[in-house]
């Protein structure tokens, strides 16, 4: 399944992505919720929510280098 809009915890840890280039394109994960992420410039703006698997299997592939991270 593609992400899909989740509900804004309120009690959400979210954290700016470490690849961040303080240029505003990025995102937020919630800590608290593996797979809970949103636009960093739009705090107020639609949560998408990934299942905690699929989310595992996209953090692997960028850590093994699978997925290139452009800047």
């Amino acid at each position: 399944m593609n992400g899909m809009h989740g509900d804004r915890p309120a009690d959400a840890a979210w954290r700016k992505s470490s690849y961040s280039n303080g240029q505003g394109g990025c995102v937020e994960v919630d800590d608290s919720r593996p797979g809970t992420v949103r636009d960093s410039k739009d705090p107020d703006g639609p949560v998408l929510t990934f299942p905690a698997s699929s989310w595992g299997v996209f953090i692997a592939a960028i850590r093994a280098g699978d997925l290139p991270i452009e800047g």
